[in-house]
């Protein structure tokens, strides 16, 4: 993805879902979290707007403000990969 190369960040696995978007995002350590999700989510829903033109009209905003973030230390890497995989099957 062009947006996370230009912020310097990695997206390592993504499970698109109906409502929402599962990522597994590796980032330097002056990356703040919040600021990668909001850099994320600014530039994907601009870029959906303008290719679908009728989400313009129909959505107020394209994502909510809300998210959830954990970092690996808490939980392990694998963990996570494993989670984000099997929302698929859900």
């Amino acid at each position: 993805m062009e947006k996370a190369a230009e912020i310097q960040v990695s997206i390592e696995q993504m499970e698109i879902m109906p409502d929402h978007v599962h990522l597994f995002v590796k980032a330097g350590p002056g990356a703040a979290p919040h600021w990668v999700v909001q850099q994320l989510k600014g530039y994907t829903s601009r870029h959906l707007r303008s290719e679908f033109p009728q989400l313009r009209s129909k959505l107020p905003t394209l994502w909510t403000r809300s998210y959830y973030c954990e970092s690996v230390g808490h939980i392990s890497e694998k963990a996570v990969r494993r989670y984000i995989a099997d929302q698929k099957g859900q």
